[in-house]
């Protein structure tokens, strides 16, 4: 074992809102837990108990109902709180608020600057709900927005929340195809879209786009055009061509703030359509309950990332990606949410920075791709700013490699709990995080989620420990899917997460149990190589050759080759560098010394782009497909489809 990063100070633990969950859970169940992992052990041993005390502690609003769930070994199918009655708004739109904070900051890059208190936000929510019920929307009907992180897509959720309409999203950077292929599965009567967004300090005109998604889209009955980057008296903001295009201000003119409509709804009530990656095919339309995704979500946020009333939350998302889903439901805990549209990069690297210091940040979220990027790019925050308040740095979307670790406290802040988490849209949490009482260990996600019967199965499906494997969950959670849009008969459904092991929640990455409690993740399973046999995650390959200065990111496929697989790797360099047989050696070396000879890529290809999917992860699966002449079902699901050209037809993957 060897010594962790950083350890919470006998303080920071005592003051913890675990250590206060554990001592309420004590008295009241006569128990003596006094460490994560014998909290984590009576969660999974006691799931009835454990959700329970989450719901009394994190002070959710509504009606339990006598069952807290039916059979949480029946999976899928377990039914959670079924007597119970919740509504996701009315937990958001807390009445112990103060009504003169801050609910909402938001920085549209430099271009724009907004805050608004949670009186003005009750007022916005107000006004919007009775625009959308006098439109005719209500239970079950879909709102779509297309939109970036900004307030009003805030506003749009929770009064389609409250009446027990079903929000579903996607970022203005998605082209036409893109969000057809999403919204089109499921029928929307109102779409939500920004007339335009900022990106690296341009703006980009969504009208256009706008006005095709609607013509393709014939359930639309009402377009609500929110203006970001002109208002609604700019002449190029011309709504004549977006059939029946209003704009926000004209819609809700009519009607006064007031009252919010909560209806008390069963715990299952659709809240949120998620979707897949899609680089495989036409995304899947995944449904989250209202319920499912609150308790949940306000789980991790109090106990993981011990968020308290008025802390200030960020995490650097787009609308495409869950993690927005994930940031917002932070208001439930009293907490600000603090919202950035835009380039992560522009002016400079030191942008969110820079934003944690003007707004006096305590949760800075992130994705590992974005550190690392900040580490190859020299930026030493520790020396430019304060960071006072942030208490708690969070990195997802891809495995956070140890060489990041040690970055985040040797350039970033050494007394942060650095929180690795990963788990993803199927479940609109996670299964693995953070433990603001645990220590961090170099490389590793700290523990397991309370309540997630997490393990890791070998190929024949037995438990292990120290051994790489397939991260499953062998209990039911509350957040399982309510299930997938237009799937009746559950057949996909069940064939994403249920054909491998029946019974066993499947998640798809390929990960390792540590001695400590924590995970190792090594990538996706779908993703894993498999020369000569022998699996190996694509995770342990990055993590080399990426720590040479001249790679700037990489990506590796398994090639068919003479009735095998060969390795196959693609670097990104340094501007002006150029792939040289000394490079070429000096990676191969990197690989082979630090992981083992099956590791070392046949070929080596440079490139100058990498595919990734709109919330930054890279597309190992689209690759894979290009190199072996195979079509790539959904290029709309990509942020640079174009970057696919170059993996095609390469002369180097000839022989």
């Amino acid at each position: 074992m060897t010594e962790p990063l950083w350890t919470p100070t006998a303080d920071a633990i005592a003051n913890s809102n675990l250590t206060a969950f554990m001592t309420q859970v004590n008295a009241d169940h006569d128990l003596a837990l006094d460490d994560y992992d014998s909290v984590w052990q009576w969660s999974v041993d006691e799931p009835a108990a454990f959700w329970s005390a989450i719901w009394d502690f994190c002070g959710l609003i509504g009606t339990k109902g006598d069952v807290v769930v039916d059979d949480p070994k029946k999976m899928p199918g377990a039914a959670w709180f079924p007597n119970g009655q919740i509504n996701f708004a009315r937990n958001l739109l807390r009445p112990d608020w103060d009504p003169a904070a801050d609910a909402l900051v938001f920085w549209g890059e430099q271009a724009v600057r907004r805050r608004m208190t949670y009186q003005e936000l009750w007022d916005a929510v107000s006004r919007f709900q009775k625009a959308l019920i006098g439109l005719g929307i209500q239970k079950g009907d879909r709102v779509a927005g297309y939109l970036p992180n900004m307030p009003e897509t805030i506003i749009g959720m929770l009064a389609c929340a409250g009446i027990g309409a079903i929000w579903s999203t996607a970022s203005p950077d998605f082209g036409v195809q893109g969000v057809v292929d999403r919204f089109g599965q499921i029928e929307p009567r109102v779409l939500i879209a920004a007339e335009g967004y900022y990106y690296n300090g341009k703006a980009h005109d969504c009208l256009e786009k706008v006005a095709a998604i609607v013509e393709r889209m014939p359930t639309v009955e009402h377009t609500v055009i929110v203006p970001y980057t002109r208002d609604s008296g700019d002449a190029s903001a011309d709504l004549s061509g977006v059939r029946g295009g209003v704009w926000w201000g004209d819609l809700i003119a009519p009607h006064a703030a007031g009252d919010i409509r909560f209806d008390d709804l069963p715990f299952a009530t659709p809240l949120y359509i998620m979707y897949s990656s899609g680089t495989t095919g036409v995304p899947k339309c995944i449904v989250h309950g209202q319920g499912g995704t609150l308790i949940q979500q306000a789980k991790e946020h109090v106990l993981h990332c011990d968020i308290k009333p008025g802390d200030r939350v960020f995490y650097f998302t787009t609308c495409g990606w869950m993690m927005w889903n994930w940031l917002v439901a932070a208001l439930a805990s009293r907490a600000t949410l603090l919202l950035y549209d835009g380039s992560p990069g522009y002016p400079s690297g030191n942008v969110l920075f820079d934003y944690a210091d003007a707004e006096r940040m305590t949760m800075f979220g992130t994705s590992a791709k974005w550190i690392d990027s900040i580490k190859k790019a020299g930026l030493t925050p520790r020396e430019t700013h304060s960071l006072a308040t942030v208490r708690v740095m969070t990195s997802t979307g891809s495995p956070l490699v140890p060489e990041s670790f040690d970055y985040v406290y040797q350039d970033v802040k050494p007394d942060v709990q650095l929180s690795s988490i990963s788990g993803g849209t199927d479940l609109l949490s996670c299964f693995m995080l953070g433990s603001p009482i645990s220590p961090v260990y170099r490389g590793e996600i700290q523990k397991r989620g309370l309540g997630m019967k997490a393990e890791v199965y070998d190929e024949d499906g037995t438990p292990v420990v120290g051994r790489k494997g397939e991260l499953v969950c062998t209990q039911a959670f509350p957040s399982t899917p309510v299930g997938f849009w237009n799937d009746p008969q559950n057949h996909k459904f069940m064939a994403a997460y249920f054909e491998r092991f029946p019974g066993i929640w499947t998640h798809g990455d390929w990960v390792e149990l540590t001695e400590n409690g924590g995970f190792v993740v090594h990538g996706r399973s779908d993703a894993t190589l498999n020369p000569g046999g022998v699996r190996i995650g694509t995770a342990e390959i990055y993590r080399q050759v990426e720590r040479l200065d001249e790679v700037v990111e990489a990506l590796v496929i398994g090639q068919e080759w003479d009735g095998d697989v060969r390795v196959v790797l693609f670097v990104r360099l340094r501007e002006g560098m150029e792939l040289d047989d000394g490079l070429i050696d000096r990676i191969k070396r990197q690989i082979r010394t630090n992981c083992t000879p099956r590791h070392v890529p046949a070929k080596v290809v440079q490139v100058t782009d990498i595919p990734r999917t709109k919330s930054n992860k890279i597309v190992e699966l689209a690759v894979r497909e290009v190199v072996h002449g195979r079509p790539v079902k959904n290029k709309e699901a990509l942020a640079n489809p174009e970057a696919l050209d170059e993996f095609a037809d390469r002369e180097e993957l000839a022989d």
